[in-house]
């Protein structure tokens, strides 16, 4: 296998990566079936870990068994691990670190594509609950406005804003 194959290989699983995240965030995570372990996610955090921290338990034992099987008899799938492995970094820099705050420092950013990726996962926090969210991703962030949009529509934002208003501000990274 040239160089080139095993690099496709990567970019393509952390590519699919973000479809299978979106997927299993949407359906199963807000489903009825998952809804148990996600829902820790979605409240207060008590300590260092919540029990949602088990999907990434699940899979990191996926991408061990790629790993295994990867290099024992399918070499393919070993770069398909190592593609699993960096969407698991991507998604553990981006979303607990950046999006909420699971680092010993903050930081808020202020424009661009990491505002827009901080905004709309906030924005998918704003509803109280597994059902009405928004934005399933956790690297794609759709834009802002349409997310608001369809807050305001079902009521969500409306209640949101006036409960908590502070929570809203602009400087906050959040408006």
């Amino acid at each position: 296998m040239s160089v080139l194959g095993p690099v496709l290989i990567v970019v393509l699983t952390v590519a699919v990566m973000e479809g299978v995240a979106y997927s299993v965030h949407r359906w199963i995570m807000h489903g009825r079936f998952g809804w148990g372990w996600h829902k820790s996610h979605h409240e207060d955090r008590h300590g260092p870990f919540e029990k949602n921290d088990l999907y990434a338990v699940v899979f990191a034992g996926v991408s061990v068994l790629l790993f295994a099987l990867g290099g024992r008899w399918w070499p393919w799938m070993w770069w398909v691990a190592v593609g699993m492995t960096a969407y698991g970094l991507i998604y553990f820099v981006v979303h607990d670190g950046l999006v909420h705050q699971r680092w010993p420092f903050r930081y808020v950013p202020r424009r661009g594509y990491l505002r827009r990726l901080y905004q709309a996962h906030r924005l998918h926090h704003a509803v109280e609950g597994r059902d009405d969210c928004v934005s399933f991703g956790f690297v794609y962030a759709p834009p802002v406005d349409g997310l608001k949009t369809r807050l305001r529509a079902s009521g969500v934002l409306a209640q949101r804003q006036s409960r908590h208003h502070d929570a809203w501000r602009p400087d906050r990274g959040e408006d």
